[in-house]
This record gives C-alpha cells, structure tokens and sequence, in this order.
C-alpha cells in the first residue's frame, strides 16, 4: 500500500519564511527613508510658496509681514508653520512636520547667505 502524500515540508516553509523575512528587512528602511524625503519637499515646496506670498506683500505693502492671511498663503496638510520673522530688506520663517519628520527646514530672504533657498536639518 502506497501513500502519496502532498504538501511542502517543515523546512520548505521555514525556508520561505525566512526569504521573506529578508526581503522585509531590506524594504522597510528604504519605505521609511523614502517617507522622510517626501515630509522635506512639501515642507520645502511650502516655504517657497511662502517667499512667493511674502513678495506679494511687499509689492503691495513695501514692507514684509509676520502674519500672512489663509487666503494668501496655507500650509499643505500636515505642515506647521513656525514664526516669521521680518529683518531689514527680507525676512526669515521656518516650518516642521510634526509626527512625519523631527527635522524642520528654514528659508531667509535679504540675508545674501543661500538667499531665498529652502534649508532643511541633515
């Protein structure tokens, strides 16, 4: 009497999960650093519509403003943000992503130093 039996053996299954296992390791970093980079552009993307609505402002006002209304300037979804401070000919602001990122990026305008360029912590 023959017994034909089928399925994987004990081992085989290991060996898959193993495998998996592996794959998991090496793609959730590489999800999570890619997360990150996607939290700095909109936080980068954010200040320069910022420098956009504070030059818009000015061109009105001749002067820049620490209180832009929502209907010239919102965050996108997820972004806060910090204070914007007005210096002589120009003005400096900051912005975080809490709960996406513990980085936060920064731009100054009227400083000559990287002027006008989004600059987020390494």
């Amino acid at each position: 009497m023959l017994s034909n039996k089928k399925g994987f053996t004990l081992i085989e299954l290991l060996i898959v999960v193993v495998i998996i296992g592996i794959l998991a390791a090496i793609a959730i970093p590489k999800f999570a650093n890619t997360k990150e980079k996607a939290y700095l552009t909109a936080m980068k993307s954010d200040l320069r519509n910022l420098v956009t609505a504070e030059e818009a402002y000015f061109a009105e006002w001749a002067q820049y403003t620490s209180t832009l209304s929502s209907n010239a300037f919102r965050t996108s979804t997820g972004v806060t943000l910090g204070t914007i401070t007005p210096t002589t000919g120009g003005f400096s602001a900051s912005v975080t992503y809490p709960g996406g990122t513990t980085k936060s990026c920064q731009i100054t305008v009227g400083s000559g130093t990287r002027d006008g360029e989004p600059v987020c912590d390494q």
